[in-house]
């Protein structure tokens, strides 16, 4: 098994404990005052793609040939000459082919396609209270900062404030703020994503959504993803809200109505409450049977106006990803997400999450091989974005290489979330008299920030990028960790165009799974990229023999 180290004394970033492939700490947690990349990031910018005290040290790889499988075991390929996909513009001349020429722009979708200035999207923020609590500064960020957000799960079911009536929506306030923050900022790049789980089906979620928003809206369904083979669920403290939550039908685990566990509760030996939503397709039993229901589900959406719709799957055997793949393909969705385990952004079981699943590589491996064999038979597939375990630039190249041509996006789960938590924390020390609004941590600004400045245009490499696209008056209104997530998705830009310059690709279109090469024998096995003195050998020889 790799082991991934704690420090990275070239960047200055450390973790707690031994740290995700990913490179955040296995738990991350919001008050936290530094410093994994990705927090650094949040701050820094692109200027967190070099190694920190310039000038005075150097700096050197500590990498060796990698152990195991995982995005880890694959290496990116460089290439000494050539150039593929300029701008029409730009000509082949090296004054030309400059990294800050390529372009990382993306866009998905099967009829009308969907702009993104990057190639990432978040994972599904829904019905956890850390995604309710930041949602200004995730929305808002990924509005600024140009590609897609999704609303998870749940979120209507778990709103006190929202109103159900003969089991369907009339109101529904906690997703309308969700909404609005994002829509406020959109400038044509990106989208807003419902996610809807067999609770949200029951509520009339589809049906409120189409009615208000119209297609503004990207509908999700969703089977699962990479954390759980269960549904989703959160944790609350108020046995209220426990019976609250029941009484909207949801599955709470101690039932709350229980006379032991109420006594329990107040005796304080049972302190909180788990809110499970349903497994899907429990009635279905064979995949005609699936196929069936899900393009029933498909056709339902398309009668109610709906015309972006988009699947989300998890980290399941080789059976249910071909059907992910194949009944998205014939439904002619607009987006597949494929989630490898052990991810998540709420309160997935541990041991579920260490133990359940198809990891990342193995999973979109035969992603790309399922695709390929649709495409062979005539079948377009559909645009894929790949999820589990991704955090840095590096990672959107692999995940973008490996499931090329069909891969048109990295999904972020826990990453960007850090940009909300870190921007939230300083806001607060800046507005005090706002703490418990902003779901602030500190006090005072740490040593970890104040080494970049004391004001926020000194802290956020990104402050002036923003205040110029929303105006000197509207700045007042843009969350702080909106600021971070710019920062944080300008770093990711910046080293996927540095990467994507040295594999002499200067569009996003051009990266394909030459690019690619494993740096052991069994990472090339399972992927079927090429073993890397195995790769171009064939081509080194007939140079030598020429």
């Amino acid at each position: 098994m790799q082991q991934f180290v704690k420090n990275n004394d070239a960047l200055g970033a450390v973790n707690r404990g031994i740290p995700c492939e990913s490179g955040l700490c296995t738990l991350c947690d919001s008050a936290c005052t530094g410093k994994c990349e990705t927090w650094l990031s949040c701050l820094e910018g692109r200027k967190m793609l070099y190694p920190r005290r310039f000038g005075s040290a150097t700096s050197g790889a500590n990498h060796t040939i990698a152990l195991g499988t995982g995005y880890h075991s694959l290496r990116v390929q460089g290439y000494a000459y050539g150039s593929k996909g300029l701008a029409e513009n730009l000509t082949d001349d090296p004054d030309d082919c400059i990294f800050t020429n390529v372009n990382v722009e993306t866009e998905f979708g099967n009829e009308i396609k969907t702009k993104s200035r990057v190639p990432i999207m978040t994972g599904a923020l829904g019905s956890t209270f850390i995604a309710a609590k930041y949602w200004p500064s995730f929305a808002v960020g990924a509005a600024l900062a140009g590609f897609p957000i999704v609303v998870g799960e749940n979120v209507v079911g778990v709103d006190k404030k929202s109103i159900l009536e003969n089991g369907r929506i009339k109101s529904a306030p906690e997703l309308e703020r969700r909404i609005e923050y994002f829509t406020r900022y959109y400038d044509g790049y990106g989208a807003i994503i419902i996610q809807m789980n067999v609770e949200d089906t029951r509520n009339g979620v589809a049906e409120y959504l189409i009615d208000k928003y119209g297609n503004d809206i990207i509908i999700e369904l969703k089977w699962g993803q990479g954390a759980k083979d269960i549904g989703g669920e959160i944790q609350v403290s108020s046995i209220e809200y426990a019976q609250f939550l029941k009484d909207r039908g949801y599955i709470v685990d101690p039932d709350p109505y229980n006379p032991v566990v109420i006594k329990g509760y107040e005796n304080r030996s049972v302190t909180s409450f788990a809110r499970h939503s349903r497994l899907g397709a429990t009635n279905k039993h064979t995949s005609d049977q699936v196929r069936e229901d899900f393009m029933n589900s498909v056709a339902y959406l398309r009668k109610l106006g709906y015309k972006r719709i988009s699947l989300k799957t998890g980290a399941y055997g080789m059976e249910n990803l071909a059907m992910a793949i194949r009944y998205a393909a014939d439904a002619k969705l607009d987006l597949l997400t494929i989630d490898g385990a052990g991810g998540g952004t709420g309160m997935s079981p541990w041991n579920m999450m260490q133990h359940w699943g198809i990891p990342s590589l193995a999973l979109h491996a035969k992603a790309y091989e399922y695709c390929k064999i649709l495409e062979e038979q005539g079948i377009k597939p559909p645009d894929l974005s790949f999820a589990g375990g991704f955090a840095r630039e590096d990672h959107l190249f692999k995940a973008i290489s490996l499931g090329a041509p069909y891969t048109k996006l990295v999904c972020l789960g826990r990453a960007p979330m850090i940009a909300g938590f870190l921007g939230s924390n300083i806001e607060a020390t800046f507005h005090p008299e706002r703490k418990a609004e902003l779901s602030g941590h500190w006090e005072t600004l740490p040593k970890t920030v104040t080494e970049y400045g004391i004001y926020p245009e000194e802290i956020f490499a990104q402050w002036e990028t923003v205040k110029n696209k929303v105006g000197k008056d509207e700045m007042k209104n843009i969350p702080f960790g909106a600021v971070a997530m710019v920062g944080y998705a300008d770093k990711l830009a910046g080293g996927l165009q540095q990467f994507m310059a040295g594999a002499r690709k200067f569009n996003l279109s051009e990266i394909d799974r030459s690019d690619l090469i494993a740096s052991n024998r069994e990472t090339a096995e399972l992927t079927k990229i090429p073993f890397m003195t195995d790769a171009l050998d064939a081509e080194a020889i007939a140079i030598l023999k020429a």
